[in-house]
């Protein structure tokens, strides 16, 4: 691993989640697809590590403000257990490609999704 490219990912990744609250996960998995040379399974396991402690430092941060609401943050995060075994289950057998297209379309759903929230209606 280029521990150059490492420490950037890092700091944007951080910057980013910090920022947007995304977690860095729809930063890092392509990140480290596309500029560390993993392949679409390893980038999103390796992000869901990484995504650990920025999603705690991030959430300590936010809830200094009163911005976290910790009811819905823990039970969210729990009732989401079976969903995230089912998918890592799924995304060890399906073809990577299959992974990679879903992961974009993602991506494309939620940038559509944020644009008609930003833009007022007329």
């Amino acid at each position: 691993m280029d521990v150059t490219a490492a420490l950037l990912l890092a700091l944007a990744g951080g910057a980013v989640g910090g920022l947007l609250g995304v977690g860095g996960g729809i930063l890092f998995v392509p990140a480290l697809a596309i500029f560390l040379g993993s392949g679409q399974v390893e980038a999103e396991a390796t992000s869901l590590l990484i995504i650990v402690p920025v999603a705690i430092v991030g959430t300590w941060r936010q809830h200094r403000h009163g911005n976290v609401d910790l009811r819905a943050g823990f039970t969210i995060g729990v009732l989401s257990v079976p969903g995230v075994i089912a998918g890592v289950a799924l995304g060890n057998v399906l073809p990577e490609r299959a992974l990679e297209l879903g992961f974009a379309g993602l991506c494309l759903f939620i940038a559509a999704q944020l644009l008609l929230r930003a833009v007022p209606a007329r």
